[in-house]
């Protein structure tokens, strides 16, 4: 049997605290795991940010101990309506809706401020004795028997397996000389929080615009977090307004539905593309999250994308370490890429699909789309069957999405 050597993951977001509480679970001490990231040096995390977790995912973070430390903290997204209209439309009619619940009792997702999230990671990692150090990952050699990883302070780790989840720049698949296969879009997500007078009753709403999407999901408390899709050009001059003008641009937007509605921060434009690394290995690495794909947020599934490479590979390695083999050998950590790459292309090729359909002022097409989503909101078996692909119920499916310990 190899001696296991220890574990690196660069990068100390979501996805590499998740995988390295998911390697501690399955692994048991004996096998250091340490996580490197510079932003694991800010304490509390000020991550404005929200997201939604869906179902499989939110079994993930029960099975490793981390959702009860949110769950009263987190919104159920009981039940979602998707618009189609032009801005100037003074009625938005619903085409489609959806039920929340994948299961009786089990909402499709939850909202989740990031910041909580990324605490009670932290915290839960700290307790199951994580090595968390708030530094980069410098530089790393890879051979047949393993890899040295050296950070920027100077020291040396001699481990089995270096994991990527250091986000969609990834300077590790960058020395990998891994390539990357896809596209800038001319479009911009506008994220902010705002509060309104109404209550939203857990209701999401996904506006189709002719600019792209206009999501409005339900945060705790009278408070949505907004993801904005507008041209680049456009969003950088809306996040430039005052306070006042973008104020009119929002309400214009956002409607009168839930009352006055107010932003709590400052509004933040992200550039958003496609794309899909070449590989998901190399030798003795594996990348995860946005180090192996980035797709529009058009279907609200990059972070859930990246859970799912967690859960995954997680449980490859797990079972190879169980049956005596190498941790970070090739043949192990090719099983962890045939089971994501295909999922992973195809929740790409999909999102740039609907985004191809949706963001554009074609007339044609917005009567082909709006008759094609009432034809699904008139068949609920493939309502159900959206649904749990959405709640990443669907196909091969890892033991902790299923909520099950490693």
């Amino acid at each position: 049997m190899p001696a296991q050597r220890s574990i690196v993951i660069c990068g100390g977001a979501f996805a590499g605290l998740a995988l390295a509480l998911a390697f501690r679970q399955g692994l048991g001490p004996d096998i250091p795991v340490i996580v490197a990231d510079p932003a694991l040096s800010v304490r509390p995390s000020r991550d404005p940010r929200a997201t939604a977790i869906v179902a499989a995912c939110r079994r993930l973070f029960e099975a490793l101990g981390v959702w009860d430390q949110v769950s009263a903290d987190s919104q159920p997204i009981t039940d979602m309506v998707v618009t189609d209209s032009s801005l100037e439309d003074a009625i938005r009619p619903v085409f489609l809706t959806f039920a929340g619940d994948v299961e009786p009792g089990e909402p499709f997702a939850h909202m989740v401020e990031n910041r909580r999230l990324i605490d009670a990671l932290v915290a839960r990692a700290e307790a199951d004795g994580i090595d968390l150090r708030a530094i980069a990952v410098s530089t790393y050699d890879s051979r047949a028997e393993g890899v040295t990883v050296t950070l920027a302070d100077g020291a040396v780790i001699d481990a089995s397996l270096l994991v990527a989840a250091d986000g969609a720049r990834s300077k590790l698949r960058e020395q990998a000389g891994i390539a990357t296969h896809g596209w800038e879009y001319d479009q911009s997500g506008i994220v902010v929080t705002v509060g309104h007078e109404r209550d939203h009753h857990g209701r999401a709403e996904e506006h189709f615009l002719p600019a792209g999407p206009f999501a409005i999901l339900p945060l705790t408390g009278r408070r949505s977090s907004l993801v904005w899709t507008e041209s680049r050009t456009e969003a950088a001059r809306l996040t430039a307004l005052g306070d006042d003008e973008f104020h009119g641009e929002l309400e214009r937007r956002f409607g009168l539905r839930l009352g006055e509605v107010k932003a709590l921060d400052t509004p933040r434009a992200f550039p958003l593309g496609y794309f899909v690394a070449r590989s998901f290995i190399a030798e003795r690495l594996a990348l995860v999250g946005d180090a192996a794909h980035v797709i529009h947020p058009i279907a609200g599934q990059g972070l859930n994308m990246g859970l799912k490479d967690v859960a995954a590979l997680a449980e490859v390695v797990v079972d190879a370490a169980r049956l005596g083999i190498d941790i970070g050998q090739a043949d192990v950590l090719d099983r962890y890429q045939r089971w994501r790459r295909f999922d992973t292309m195809a929740m790409g090729l999909a999102t740039n699909s609907l985004n191809l359909l949706f963001s554009n002022q074609s007339r044609l097409l917005r009567t082909v789309r709006d008759i094609g989503l009432g034809l699904v909101d008139r068949a609920p078996p493939l309502k159900s069957l959206f649904i749990r692909q959405a709640a990443g119920l669907s196909g091969e499916v890892p033991r902790l999405l299923k909520g099950e310990a490693l």
